[in-house]
């Protein structure tokens, strides 16, 4: 399958999260992102160190700018199972904004068109890294980094794309 590109609609997926009261919630992403401006960025692996040290807490550094240019949701979705997702996410105590999503059998991923395939890394199946500004369910900018590179994924990507 082709990677979701611009002009494209968000396909919609199940994935899972904790939320505020410690309760596994499965979600649709539809009914996270329509008639909503969202960001969605994808990462290779929770603790890994780009994702953990400048991906993420570009975006949780940025939420506040992001929210003023009319972002709803930002969303961070990688193929980790939730309770990992839960456990990076409390690596960010001051994170308000960004919401930590489980796609644990990497099928949301699959559906987008950006899974990478890391078994020889002893990795198995993970998420490129990406970062998607959708609006009403339509991809806006799609920002897809090849191998290992952290050059157009980032929040400052996205905000000058909005």
């Amino acid at each position: 399958m082709a990677p979701i590109d611009v002009g494209d609609t968000l396909p919609d997926g199940t994935l899972a999260y904790f939320d505020d009261q410690n309760e596994l919630q499965q979600v649709s992403v539809h009914s996270l992102a329509a008639g909503k401006k969202v960001v969605l960025f994808g990462v290779p692996g929770a603790f890994t160190p780009t994702c953990s040290l400048k991906h993420v807490p570009g975006f949780i550094e940025k939420a506040d700018e992001l929210k003023s240019k009319g972002v709803d949701e930002i969303l961070c979705l990688s193929v980790n199972d939730p309770f990992v997702m839960k456990a990076w996410a409390k690596t960010y105590p001051e994170n308000k904004a960004v919401k930590f999503l489980a796609d644990g059998s990497a099928n949301y991923t699959h559906a987008l068109g950006l899974e990478l395939d890391l078994s020889e890394k002893g990795l198995g199946t993970r998420s490129r890294r990406f970062a998607l500004l959708v609006d009403d369910l339509k991809v806006k900018a799609a920002n897809v980094e090849s191998g290992g590179e952290f050059t157009v994924s980032s929040a400052d990507d996205i905000i000058k794309a909005l």
